[in-house]
């Protein structure tokens, strides 16, 4: 028990101490006040932001202002390196959720993505200075703005768009003197050159007839040159930091270009340096909040067995009768590399199949779910398989594997799950009520679910299950290392789970990093999702082998991943599907 409540403390020490230094960072040591604001926009849908409110920025001293929006399946936290360098320099700053995303209403892409919702609220403020006014947009955030700019031409005076574009598929065509005042950063290495800006590599973009005919120019556009007049609100500017799509997010570069356009072509703000930044330090607490939180679980997990309830679950793991030798290292090899190789085959047969409807309405955590599905299907066959044709002739039973379960200890797993589960999510709750953070790191974000997502993740939770039952017979049966220490144990499953993944980004991201494009250049947004799954796939391996260890069955760490990774993609994702 020491161990355990020694765990659960230091997992709360750490995002106690992270979520005081990131809400330091993110209010500016106090000289800025964060909001978490609603507003009804078009249609009765209410809208979700976070309002940055600089000191200086009074009914009497309105201070210009700055709509920031995030991509596609992200959420409004997913600004906040912009958010906290604009709002430290005078700018009011709302960073909205787009309809569909974070704690807006659903459907995605409803009203001009809440853009002009986001700018009319904006507007209605009287802190902000309605002459000026500026919009930053990262990916699908660019056509959020874009529609605010299409919707009302004359409340606005300059737009950033950070990897992202004018024009098909989702945004009016820009021209000469539309939108008004416009800087394009767009990275040397974004995944999404074709679809943005036609052209087959992020370094290409000053050559795409498209961007050029923005600029007013057939001739390439020279990166950092100004084109037209910022008075005349014509000005354009192309800026390439050199990094990748995602990669905006985390650039100095990308984030100090965004800073001089709008100290250029906006007034009021203050002339700190676009080289003095703070936001990576926030940025860097909340993954230390995300690793607190995985101690937590852990620790609570422990704790949780020690009660009555709880306490006949406490198992001593089985010996088992693993595979050995160089069986094990094949099963282990195979293991790793079906959920890489079929990933973007399985996504792509989940969009055709699955459509948004009022019980599974995000499209992605279909496409997700259906590849969890095909992927347990294919290791419970390869494992029945091992069992029967080798294993059983060495006297393996059921029991060896874990599978052993009373219909008592039944409903004791399910409520210890749901209830580990439960403590995790009180304790994101609390870190975003205090320091109003939620759990990330870039890609990675742990988000607090509203009630709405919080259904929407158990109605995909039996998918999940399901996939992370058969992981950890495979885990913790078959690939199980025998006679070997916990530590070493730990690591096996833990190579064994995200080595695949590993391998998968580094055969994508070298030619990127090389030449310019991916190696599947066809599946951007698959690629980066993918992005995720090494850490999601290195916690889940842990959670499974750990509650292996104390419970001695493959179900309660299968139930907690389950409403884990049903937590963590439905809080993260886009919602399709109207869904009140």
């Amino acid at each position: 028990m020491k161990k355990f409540t020694w765990l659960a403390c230091l997992g709360l020490a750490i995002v106690l101490v992270a979520g005081i230094i990131a809400f330091s960072v993110q209010t500016a040591g106090g000289k800025v006040q964060i909001r978490d604001v609603r507003f009804v926009g078009s249609n009765g849908t209410v809208m979700s932001a976070l309002l940055y409110v600089p000191k200086n920025a009074t009914a009497k001293t309105p201070a210009p202002g700055i709509l920031a929006v995030h991509g596609y399946i992200n959420a409004r936290e997913t600004q906040s390196g912009f958010a906290i360098e604009l709002a430290r320099r005078g700018y009011v700053v709302l960073a909205l959720d787009e309809t569909g995303h974070g704690y807006s209403d659903s459907p995605a892409f409803a009203n001009g993505f809440g853009g002009p919702d986001g700018l009319a609220f904006l507007r209605s403020l009287d802190i902000v200075d309605k002459n000026n006014i500026g919009m930053e947009g990262h990916s699908m955030g660019g056509w959020t703005i874009l529609a605010a700019a299409a919707t009302m031409p004359d409340a606005y005076k300059s737009v950033v768009l950070e990897g992202s574009s004018t024009g098909k598929p989702y945004a009016a065509e820009g021209s000469t003197t539309w939108p008004r005042n416009l800087a394009v950063v767009f990275s040397t290495m974004d995944e999404f050159s074709v679809l943005m800006w036609g052209v087959p590599r992020g370094k290409d973009a000053p050559k795409s007839p498209k961007l050029q005919a923005v600029f007013g120019t057939t001739d390439p556009i020279e990166p950092g040159k100004i084109y037209g007049s910022i008075e005349d609100g014509t000005a354009r500017v192309l800026y390439q930091p050199v990094t990748t799509h995602p990669g905006d997010h985390l650039s100095n570069a990308a984030i100090g270009y965004a800073i001089d356009w709008f100290a250029k072509t906006l007034s009021g703000g203050n002339p700190i340096p676009s080289s003095n930044q703070i936001w990576f330090w926030k940025e860097l607490m909340t993954l230390a909040g995300f690793i607190g939180f995985v101690l937590f679980i852990l620790g609570v997990g422990g704790l949780l067995l020690s009660v009555p309830v709880f306490a006949p679950l406490a198992k001593v793991p089985p010996a088992g009768k693993p595979a050995k030798g160089a069986g094990l290292w094949i099963g282990a090899l195979i293991a790793t590399a079906i959920p890489a190789l079929t990933f973007f085959t399985f996504m792509g047969w989940g969009a055709k199949w699955i459509k948004a409807g009022s019980f599974w309405p995000q499209n992605i955590t279909s496409q997700l779910a259906i590849w969890a599905l095909l992927n347990g299907v294919i290791s419970i066959v390869l494992f029945l398989l091992w069992h029967f044709v080798l294993n059983r002739k060495n006297g393996a039973k059921a029991e060896d594997y874990g599978i052993g379960l009373t219909w008592s200890d039944a409903w004791r797993t399910l409520l210890y799950g749901f209830a580990v589960i439960v403590c995790g999510v009180f304790l994101l709750g609390v870190a975003d009520y205090l320091f109003k953070i939620d759990f990330r790191f870039w890609v990675l974000a742990l988000k607090f679910p509203s009630p709405i997502q919080a259904r929407i993740a158990l109605a995909y939770a039996p998918v999940f299950f399901l996939y992370y039952l058969v992981a950890s017979l495979a885990l913790n049966g078959q690939l199980k290392l025998a006679n070997k220490g916990p530590a070493t144990r730990y690591w096996f499953a833990i190579g064994t789970a995200s080595a695949g993944f590993l391998v998968f980004l580094l055969l994508e991201y070298i030619p990127l990093f090389a030449g310019g494009t991916l190696l599947s250049a066809t599946q951007p947004l698959n690629t980066i999702i993918a992005i995720q799954f090494l850490p999601l796939m290195i916690v889940t391996s842990l959670f499974s082998t750990w509650f292996f260890e104390k419970t001695g069955r493959i179900y309660a760490g299968a139930l907690i991943n389950a409403l884990f990774i049903s937590w963590y993609i439905a809080a993260g994702q886009a919602t399709h599907f109207l869904v009140r």
